[in-house]
């Protein structure tokens, strides 16, 4: 067991309050991976007052020299690939392919971040008067506030660290609780790669005593979360006093379309894994699947037989399939979802219980769980439940299936399954939702690709690709006149 300290100034660090809580493992709760600090609002003083001198000097580094760091932390992600994974799936649980997956978008993202070094575009464009030139540059804003959820414990955090200091802002990193040890292996890597003194700070601790502080501090020019809606709208509240650039993503509660021209394998393997994969703890999984009434039988039969092989252990057995729930408190709200599906008349197909068995005894799993004879009214079917239940729902026309896809106050992921190039491209034209795949299941974001939803699922940022760009910089517009006299633009003719 390790005891973890912060990381503020360029100096690993206790709590001042000499405060600690323990990180577990969630298929074996007996074991403890470390110790962190439980900091407190004082801790997030420091670190703020510390990025806040560093920026001074590090907004003054070349782009194209910044990201040749971020190159370096690519390489050292690449070397450090599997011992990361290990680490991830002993304290939140997804199986060892996901968490390399994990870790290959966080180098895949510090590879793009690199190459923008040399591509932060702005405009120029002509001015209205003789002898004069205009242009917008990019310039960084400040004092990023990043703050990320245990699910993916590296991806999300390279998701806005790395554009973050890309753009020229400094950072104070508040990663999950439930998933520290990560955090801390990609603020070290930062380090090693020569991240400068005050540029990246992290402080562990709780949403209430970290994340917030982080929030409501006046120094603080911009916060990144990602998260619930609930706390996401909290958030958006308490930064409003400030005027603070916020960027949210937020809940989802994402469908799969299945029509009667679909590939039926195909269909069947994509919701398996949008379903299932990480337990169901995506954002983006697929939490319904609309079915289409004339391959409902076959497809269900298949889908349960299916579903029902899906193999529950520990995420670093090569056998396994699904992890666990990332602890006791989730897991409970699975059950209760599952309770309150089969109250309102939805019937169990598959799963529906706690995972007894040898070898899930210790940790938090639940059977993955499939819902038949869900109507869309339905909380099962409306509410993000962040686990593995599917619900399933019966439709008659590609219409009804994207009314009832859209029927929710969410707007991430979605999915269509056809054969019919009309039907996909009316699909991507009705469906409201950030992302559509087309013969794909709603996981799978690329690096480079703007990522992020609509309505309640965030606020209009998006992550990745070369939008995140845009959040983390400002725009300042400059007007060069050398004529030698005074013009007056809208007024000189």
């Amino acid at each position: 067991m390790r005891k973890y300290q912060n990381f503020i100034s360029g100096k690993w660090v206790d709590a001042r309050s000499g405060l600690t809580f323990e990180n577990r493992n969630p298929a074996n709760w007996s074991e403890v991976i470390g110790t962190f600090p439980k900091s407190s609002k004082e801790d997030v003083e420091e670190a703020v007052r510390c990025a806040r001198k560093a920026f001074e000097t590090w907004r003054l580094v070349p782009a194209p020299h910044r990201g040749d760091i971020l190159k370096r932390v690519g390489d050292l992600m690449v070397a450090k690939k599997e011992e990361i994974a290990r680490t991830m799936t002993r304290e939140m649980g997804k199986v060892l392919v996901e968490t390399r997956g994990d870790v290959q978008e966080g180098i895949d993202t510090a590879y793009y971040a690199a190459s923008e070094g040399r591509r932060l575009f702005g405009h120029t464009v002509p001015s209205e008067l003789p002898n004069k030139f205009n242009m917008a540059i990019r310039t960084p804003v400040g004092v990023a506030g990043i703050v990320t959820p245990w699910n993916f414990p590296m991806a999300i955090p390279t998701w806005k660290i790395f554009p973050a200091l890309l753009c020229g802002n400094t950072v104070v990193f508040k990663p999950a609780s439930d998933t520290p040890a990560t955090a801390a292996m990609l603020v070290e890597i930062l380090v090693e790669a020569g991240v400068p003194t005050g540029v990246v700070n992290i402080v562990h601790g709780g949403g209430s005593d970290v994340g917030m502080a982080i929030v409501e501090h006046a120094d603080v020019d911009l916060i990144s979360f990602t998260g619930s809606t609930g706390v996401g709208i909290k958030i958006s509240e308490v930064a409003s006093k400030t005027l603070k650039r916020v960027s949210l993503e937020l809940g989802g509660k994402n469908a799969q379309i299945v029509m009667d021209d679909a590939d039926l394998g195909l269909a069947l393997d994509g919701v398996l894994w949008g379903a299932f994969g990480t337990t169901g703890q995506r954002c983006t999984a697929t939490s319904r699947l609309l079915l289409h009434e004339k391959v409902f039988d076959k497809f269900m039969a298949d889908l349960v037989s299916r579903t029902k092989k899906l193999r529950l252990g520990d995420g670093l057995l090569e056998t396994t399939d699904i992890g666990p729930c990332i602890h006791e408190g989730q897991r409970k709200i699975v059950q209760g979802y599952v309770d309150i599906g089969q109250k309102e008349g939805a019937k169990i197909a598959a799963g529906g219980a706690i995972a007894t068995d040898d070898g899930q005894k210790n940790g938090w799993f639940f059977q993955p769980t499939i819902f038949t004879e869900v109507t869309p009214a339905m909380r099962i079917a409306r509410e993000e439940i962040f686990g593995p239940v599917l619900s399933v729902i019966r439709i008659k026309s590609l219409e009804e299936g994207v009314s009832v896809l859209n029927d929710t106050i969410y707007g991430l992921s979605s999915s269509i399954y056809t054969k019919d190039i009309n039907n996909a491209f009316r699909a991507i034209r009705d469906i409201k939702a950030g992302i559509t795949y087309v013969n794909g299941p709603t996981i799978g974001a690329e690096a480079h690709m703007p990522f992020g939803g609509v309505k309640q699922t965030g606020n209009g940022h998006r992550e990745g690709g070369w939008t995140v760009f845009e959040f983390f910089s400002e725009w300042k517009t400059v007007y060069i006149d050398y004529s030698g006299k005074l013009q007056r633009a809208q007024i000189d003719a």
